[in-house]
């Protein structure tokens, strides 16, 4: 079973950039982890890890590139 990493609905914003990844892919998280930065217009937010086990990241940190609230950024998989 997997959990997706998405991202969240955040005030009235619609895109974020993926600032940086705070694990590497394919590493161990914990339910609770920072994960990953995401910048707005207004503030850059840690998102945390919503399951443990192994991290597969699917967008990687860009400083151009924004993604759409509900983007799934990466997948948690149970060991």
């Amino acid at each position: 079973m997997s959990h997706d990493l998405v991202v969240p609905q955040m005030g009235v914003v619609e895109q974020v950039l993926v600032v940086e990844w705070l694990v590497d892919d394919g590493s161990e998280v914990a339910t609770g982890d920072p994960v990953v930065v995401v910048d707005t217009d207004k503030a850059e937010t840690e998102l945390e890890a919503p399951a443990s086990g192994r991290l597969t990241v699917l967008v990687e940190a860009s400083d151009e590139d924004e993604v759409a609230v509900g983007t799934v950024l990466a997948t948690i998989a149970h060991q």
